[in-house]
């Protein structure tokens, strides 16, 4: 199974000297759609998304999340920028609707 990075060009070379592959992007809607296309391929365990572009998408994505498990997808802070706190109980519940 392989390991992708989804957003901007330094945060996909960060994960790329580390072994995973990545696709850089310039946009929260291309980054939407990069996200769906990997979901497709079986050979994709997890998508590593960053999250200044997902927070625009999160609700579509967990959609996704919800009814498709995996590959697991997860939001990580870009390398540059303020951190921001994420309620992980609030958004395992969005993705099982409860």
């Amino acid at each position: 199974m392989k390991v992708y990075a989804v957003g901007g060009s330094t945060f996909v070379t960060g994960f790329k000297l580390s072994g995973a592959e990545g696709i850089a992007v310039k946009s929260s809607d291309e980054a939407f759609r990069v996200v769906k296309e990997l979901m497709n391929r079986p050979d994709v365990g997890l998508i590593i998304v960053s999250e200044d572009l997902s927070e625009k998408f999160r609700d579509e994505l967990n959609e996704l999340r919800a009814r498709k498990p995996t590959p697991l997808v997860y939001e990580l802070s870009p390398p540059v920028g303020s951190t921001k706190k994420i309620d992980y109980r609030k958004l395992l519940r969005s993705v099982l609707g409860v």
